[in-house]
């Protein structure tokens, strides 16, 4: 392991493993198995990441399949989020909204994610306004904002609520990042992965505590999403 990347790869990855490890905390807090966590990162700052989730779970009523559904639309969002949070120990442990909206929409990755909680979305109010005329457009569009909007709240308390943990796991990940051999051609790639044993063994991890999807009240809050 290293902790001697160059100064702009080791920006970089901080924001990715920060990214993961917002999947990785939030899915645990809300009762999601997990397993491993990855991270890679080139010298010209190209990257991959990933957060193991299990999305096998008991779904045996309505009511636990619009959880289900809330708590997976949570979980995608996490990642944008936890990548907003600031680096620096001294800093406000905040979410920034409209950078966590950008990335959620492309402008610095996880386009991914923002296509799989547009599916959700549309899913979930089906689910919840079965007999809406589908030619009333404002209407499911307003649906559709409520809906994404009370699930955002809900998902921002928890990232800052766990920010630290999500800072430390992060740290660790980067710290553990190593440059890869490479055959035949200079060596520019710089990995890392913790395996669902290496996590489970952490105590950070273990002290993630459990949480329901509404289990806490949320006041005062505004949220940005357009």
């Amino acid at each position: 392991m290293t902790t001697k990347l160059p100064t702009a790869v080791r920006e970089r990855a901080l924001q990715i493993a920060h990214h993961e490890m917002g999947h990785y905390v939030v899915a645990r807090a809300l009762g999601f198995a997990t397993g491993g966590v990855t991270l890679t990162v080139t010298m010209d700052l190209r990257h991959q990441g990933g957060a193991c989730i299990t999305l096998v779970r008991p779904i045996s009523s309505l009511g636990a399949m619009k959880e289900h559904l809330e708590a997976r639309m949570m979980v995608l969002l996490a990642g944008a989020m936890a990548q907003t949070l600031p680096s620096k120990p001294s800093a406000p442990k905040r979410v920034d909204k409209p950078k966590a909206t950008a990335i959620l929409k492309g402008e610095q990755g996880a386009e991914q994610d923002y296509a799989k909680i547009r599916e959700l979305q549309h899913l979930l109010r089906n689910i919840v306004y079965p007999e809406i005329d589908p030619a009333s457009s404002e209407r499911i569009a307003a649906q559709l904002k409520a809906m994404t909007d009370r699930v955002w709240v809900r998902t921002q308390k928890i990232i800052e609520d766990q920010a630290e943990t999500i800072a430390g796991l992060a740290v660790a990940l980067v710290d553990g990042m190593a440059i890869v051999e490479q055959w035949g051609r200079p060596a520019d790639t710089y990995e890392v992965v913790f395996t669902g044993p290496m996590l489970e063994r952490m105590r950070a991890v273990r002290d993630i505590p459990l949480v329901g999807v509404w289990a806490d009240s949320v006041e005062g809050a505004v949220q940005p999403w357009k």
